[in-house]
């Protein structure tokens, strides 16, 4: 998947040479293709066509009542050792690239059903809380720790950063670790946002929950006409071109055949944002080296970071850790 996405990542004009490559003649394919077009078609549309495929008593989220919605005091004092838990994991999963916030929840999930609670407490599966803290405690800190590879090395670790990456070459904007010098306010804009996000979370969440569960019971056949409507007006007022809204349904029909293949999209993004940036950088720094491609092994930094990136690869594929990670994602 990390593969197509960097071959459709050269659908574009060449930096150097200024030539159109791989367009077939089209004119809008020159700039290539739009970020906003794949991401919308692959996880917005095809998630809906995937949904739409299923019976209808299968996409009703909610159809009863819900009821004692707040958390008790002993709830709360069961859930605070998981949330310092899982919070600690998140931290320390969330900087790893790959889903690494995603990894984290189900892993803490892990680490919770395997520490011992208190004696009487609801089993996992049946409403524990230590099964929610935890796992949302780890996703919540993931998702902040998931910033720092994109902000000092401009690598998206997941799908989410890759939008963000993806929306701030949109405006013009490197990511790396030069936003911190060259972009002050957008750098400390962002870190603020995460205080304020939070604090809005809590005042949002706790006294309107009532009302975001009863969002959940709107049937499906009133929602995804909605969503489709909106997100073609997105796609087409992009560049206000009928040709983007055409390349979102070709998207669509290529998500919706991931979907089917058991084949996940988020790689294909992150290989879409960052093959031309890889590709920019590789080829630039074989102009300056004359063409030498020992450069790369020669250098200490870029020497350093292949052997790093082998090491990953290698221990990542080892018997002992792939089990492990397996069984992180197993829920009983």
């Amino acid at each position: 998947m990390i593969i197509l996405g960097l071959l459709l990542g050269q659908i574009n004009t060449d930096v150097i040479s200024g030539v159109p490559r791989y367009s077939f003649d089209i004119p809008e394919l020159t700039d290539g293709i739009g970020f906003v077009v794949i991401a919308m078609g692959v996880f917005g549309f095809g998630e809906i066509i995937v949904n739409l495929g299923q019976p209808a008593e299968s996409r009703e989220v909610f159809t009863k009542d819900v009821k004692g919605l707040w958390p008790t005091k002993q709830d709360v004092k069961d859930a605070f050792p998981a949330v310092l838990r899982g919070t600690a994991l998140g931290s320390i999963l969330g900087v790893l690239p790959g889903g690494g916030a995603l990894l984290a929840s189900f892993a803490a999930y892990t680490l919770e059903k395997k520490s011992r609670g208190r004696k009487g407490e609801v089993p996992f599966g049946q409403g524990n809380i230590r099964g929610v803290a935890g796992p949302e405690s780890a996703n919540n800190a993931g998702a902040q720790t998931s910033f720092i590879p994109m902000l000092t090395l401009g690598i998206p670790p997941n799908a989410v950063m890759a939008l963000m990456v993806g929306a701030m070459t949109i405006k013009g904007i490197q990511p790396g670790p030069q936003v911190m010098t060259s972009n002050p306010q957008l750098f400390w804009g962002l870190i603020a946002s995460m205080w304020v996000g939070n604090a809005m979370l809590v005042i949002l969440n706790l006294p309107l929950i009532g009302i975001w569960i009863k969002l959940l019971t709107v049937p499906y056949r009133f929602l995804f006409p909605a969503i489709v409507v909106f997100c073609g007006i997105g796609c087409y007022t992009l560049n206000n071109s009928s040709f983007d809204v055409y390349m979102t349904a070709a998207f669509t029909l290529v998500g919706y055949v991931f979907y089917k293949l058991g084949c996940e999209p988020a790689p294909l993004l992150l290989g879409f944002i960052l093959g031309p940036m890889m590709e920019e950088n590789l080829r630039r720094a074989l102009l300056l080296s004359r063409g030498d491609w020992t450069t790369f092994a020669t250098r200490p930094l870029s020497a350093g970071l292949l052997v790093a990136a082998l090491l990953m690869i290698v221990v990542v594929m080892l018997p002992s850790i792939k089990a492990k990670r397996e069984e992180a994602f197993v829920e009983d």
